[in-house]
């Protein structure tokens, strides 16, 4: 069994070698843009449908006090 840390270890060094390709990053969020305008999630119609959910959601989660 792989311990927390030992993993830990694993993952940063892992990230240390694989190197950034700002290139391929912006390649692929240009392709998650036109799908999702392909799909008809984006532009939005109406950008403030939903807000009232979305804004009861807020009120709970910030009435909830924090467990220590």
């Amino acid at each position: 069994m792989i311990r927390d840390h030992e993993f830990q270890k694993f993952e940063i060094e892992f990230l240390k070698k694989e190197k950034a390709e700002m290139v391929r990053n912006f390649q692929i969020v240009e392709a998650l843009y036109d799908e999702a305008v392909t799909l008809g999630v984006i532009p939005l119609k109406n950008p403030l449908d939903g807000i009232e959910v979305d804004l009861r959601i807020a009120k709970v989660i910030n009435s909830v006090s924090t467990i220590a």
